[in-house]
């Protein structure tokens, strides 16, 4: 199985990359497919942070094809392959998954997110592999939240804003351990930070200022915790 882990990630980013054009693509949750319906859900970014989904899938595929060209039996690279594709696995899956019933698709996504995380504390420190990973791990953390933000108020767990702050504050937990553990992980900092900013545009619409506040925390956060890190004793 270790010899086919290189090619393996490869196939998994190229049909990762593919999913949204074989499945429609996913705008995101839709209200109707929730018991409550919500009229917003102040813990999603802004649509335009979506974006940054084009970035990690060529830097993901040029990541992987550099890793089977070079560093194919590579020990340190090998040893994030692993849980990277039962991540990018599991991404192959989640839009079809999230337009047929959200609770799976929320557990899948946390799986996911838990995994990336895996993938980048094990990653080598060649930023061709650990740049890639870190950007994708550090998105996919603020998707996991997303998608529970919307579960936890679509089924009555808790109000919207409730639920948004749950979630953020508990990004906020999660981003600042994997970057205590790894404050070189800066493009995981830069994928949690952009998810935040766009959590920031979107509520500024509305004058959400505790989710604003919130999401504002979370910037300073990744920005503050490599720095405090790195100054710190080794």
């Amino acid at each position: 199985m270790s010899r086919a882990l290189a090619p393996l990630v490869l196939l998994l980013s190229l049909a990762f990359a593919l999913s949204p054009t074989v499945t429609g693509g996913f705008p995101g949750f839709s209200p109707e497919q929730f018991p409550v319906v919500q009229s917003r859900w102040p813990v999603q970014p802004v649509g335009w942070a979506f974006s940054i989904w084009g970035v990690i899938f060529l830097l993901l595929i040029a990541s992987a094809a550099y890793g089977l060209w070079r560093q194919r039996f590579d020990p340190d690279w090998q040893h994030m392959r692993g849980p990277l594709a039962v991540s990018l696995g599991l991404g192959t899956l989640w839009i079809a998954a999230a337009q047929w019933q959200p609770l799976v698709a929320t557990a899948m996504i946390f799986v996911m997110a838990a995994t990336a995380i895996m993938a980048l504390l094990r990653a080598p420190g060649d930023l061709r592999a650990r740049a890639p990973v870190g950007l994708y791990a550090g998105w996919i953390t603020a998707a996991a939240g997303v998608a529970t933000g919307a579960s936890l108020s679509g089924y009555g767990v808790l109000s919207a804003q409730a639920a948004a702050l749950v979630m953020l504050s508990l990004l906020l937990v999660i981003a600042g351990v994997v970057l205590w553990r790894r404050p070189s992980a800066l493009a995981y900092a830069f994928g949690v930070g952009w998810a935040c900013m766009g959590v920031v545009v979107a509520n500024l619409q509305v004058s959400n200022l505790p989710v604003i506040a919130l999401a504002l925390t979370g910037i300073a956060l990744v920005v503050a915790v490599p720095l405090l890190r790195r100054a710190g004793p080794a």
